[in-house]
C-alpha cells in the first residue's frame, strides 16, 4: 500500500492532534475503514481545530472556507474498533486559501497509516459562487501557528 518513492509521514510532521472515535458502521465489507471516511476525518480535524481555535461558528462567519481540493495517500489499513488520532499541519497561507495536511494514526506507532490533503477556499458566505476573497482574520490568526515553513 506503501508509495515507495515517499516515506511515510511520522507523528513529529503534525502539530496539532485530536482523537476521532472510530464506529462500526465506518469499516466497509472488507473490515478496514471505508475509503470516504477517511476523508470525514480529515474535515472533522481541520473544522473542529477551526471552531475551537477561533471560538465562533465558522460556519456564519462572512467569509467561508469552502473545500477546492482533497486527496489521501493510504499507507496502511485502520478501522474500527481502536480511536484514531488525527495530526494537523499546514503547508501553506495564502491571501485566500490555506493547505493543510492531516496524518491519521491508530495504536502505538510513529508512522501515519494515511495522509490526507485539504485546501480551503475562502468566498463570501451570502453567494458562494462570487470569486474568492481575503479569509477572516480569526482563520488566519488560527492557522498561523499550524504552519511549518518547507
Amino acid at each position: 500500500m506503501s508509495t515507495p518513492d515517499r516515506k511515510a509521514p511520522t507523528r513529529a510532521d503534525y502539530v496539532h492532534w485530536r482523537t476521532i472515535t472510530t464506529r462500526w458502521r465506518d469499516d466497509d465489507a472488507y473490515g478496514h475503514l471505508n475509503n470516504a471516511t477517511y476523508y470525514e476525518y480529515f474535515d472533522t480535524a481541520v473544522n473542529a481545530y477551526l471552531f475551537e481555535t477561533t471560538g465562533v461558528n465558522v460556519r456564519k462567519l462572512p467569509k467561508i472556507g469552502i473545500v477546492a481540493e482533497t486527496s489521501c495517500r493510504y499507507l496502511r489499513e485502520i478501522g474500527f474498533p481502536e480511536p484514531v488520532e488525527a495530526g494537523l499541519v499546514v503547508d501553506k497561507v495564502g491571501s485566500s486559501s490555506v493547505i493543510y495536511r492531516i496524518g491519521l494514526f491508530q495504536g502505538p506507532g510513529e508512522e501515519a497509516a494515511a495522509e490526507g490533503r485539504f485546501v480551503h477556499v475562502y468566498v463570501d458566505n451570502t453567494d458562494p459562487s462570487r470569486p474568492v476573497t481575503p479569509m477572516p482574520d480569526e482563520i488566519r490568526e488560527a492557522v498561523m501557528p499550524l504552519w511549518r515553513q518547507s
